[in-house]
């Protein structure tokens, strides 16, 4: 990522009760505009959109903090109900989270032409916005596996993983549930869109899958190849890896593909409202979308699309997104929430 003079990087002590994993200071100290956003979206990703919004705004400072999502959710949350919060925009991957935080009245409204370009299924009350469109993918090492090994659907994975002898068993990773809310979410999302589900899960149990964090570490440990294939990683990351990393295949499961939009909040409490509004708007115009799409945060699918995605199948069948409406509150539902994680222990007992 290209600095910015005033670039001021930290890691935050971990020993916080909600820490930030980082933080960025992008604009002059004596600005006279200020506002702060609190992210799942690592750092690197988007602080050259952040850069790119400041080009013609040199009266203004933005401070970013990159958040774990299950953190960051917990601190909003409880920012809402004291009332008082020192971010003016909250973004993040675990969607359900901020559906949930917007049904709690944490959001404060806006409409403009801007938001107007959405369509319906990614916004929500004038008060969330999807702002991003990430392919969840499989991830596979090009160096080891053949190119008749690599699954192309979850059809595949299946019948790569039911041989006692299965070259995956062991190294197939995916998120865990338990410490990412994205992890979560795209696991409950499979179960209600697949029927390979069940299946899924008694395989991955049955041959030592395994759950771990982080989208860096598990795109790392594939490409090293202690992992041969990651199931269900955020497309954005993978790709931004893959195009300077050709041991690195990232496949479009050709059964279905959920579709992620990022939701943006802005907090009822947020002190420069006017500030999260203005940048908002910018992420949904043509000048923003374009800088999402060089970071790898909106992918297209498809030949034209011109991203390295392996796509099997029509792109129009192939498309589920994740619609940030009500819906979503199922995943919060404490008993659900506990039948699913336990099932989930029941195949990832580590």
């Amino acid at each position: 990522m290209r600095c910015l003079p005033a670039l001021i990087v930290a890691v935050f002590a971990a020993a916080a009760a909600h820490a930030a994993e980082l933080t960025a200071a992008f604009g002059p100290e004596n600005a006279t505009r200020t506002a702060t956003i609190r992210s799942t979206t690592d750092l690197s990703a988007f602080g050259p959109v952040i850069e790119a919004f400041l080009t013609t705004r040199p009266d203004t400072r933005i401070l970013y903090e990159q958040w774990g999502s299950n953190d960051l959710y917990r601190m909003t949350a409880q920012q809402c109900a004291e009332g008082d919060t020192a971010a003016d925009l909250v973004i993040s991957s675990a969607v359900h989270h901020m559906v949930a935080l917007v049904n709690e009245g944490c959001g404060a409204s806006h409409s403009s032409a801007a938001t107007e370009t959405l369509a319906e299924q990614m916004k929500w009350r004038d008060q969330l916005w999807g702002i991003t469109r990430e392919p969840a993918v499989m991830v596979y090492n090009r160096d080891i596996l053949a190119p008749h090994e690599v699954p192309r659907s979850r059809f595949d994975l299946l019948d790569l993983l039911r041989p006692s002898d299965s070259r995956l068993a062991g190294r197939i990773a995916t998120y865990d549930i338990e410490d990412s809310g994205l992890g979560f979410l795209l696991a409950f999302s499979d179960s209600l869109e697949a029927t390979t589900f069940g299946g899924l899960m008694e395989a991955f149990g049955r041959t030592g899958a395994v759950a771990t964090c982080c989208s860096a570490e598990i795109i790392d440990a594939v490409a090293s190849g202690e992992y041969l294939v990651a199931y269900n990683v955020l497309g954005s990351y993978a790709l931004h890896r893959a195009r300077g990393d050709d041991r690195l295949g990232v496949v479009a499961p050709g059964d279905y593909t959920l579709i992620l939009a990022r939701a943006a909040m802005i907090p009822a409490a947020a002190p420069s409202t006017g500030m999260a509004r203005e940048f908002l708007d910018y992420l949904l115009l043509p000048e923003g979308r374009a800088e999402l799409e060089a970071q790898d945060l909106i992918v297209r699918l498809g030949e034209e699309a011109g991203a390295p995605v392996e796509v099997s199948g029509t792109v129009e069948a192939l498309e589920r997104p994740i619609g940030l409406h009500p819906p979503l509150l199922v995943a919060m539902d404490a008993d659900k929430r506990e039948i699913f994680t336990q099932r989930w222990r029941d195949a990832f007992p580590q």
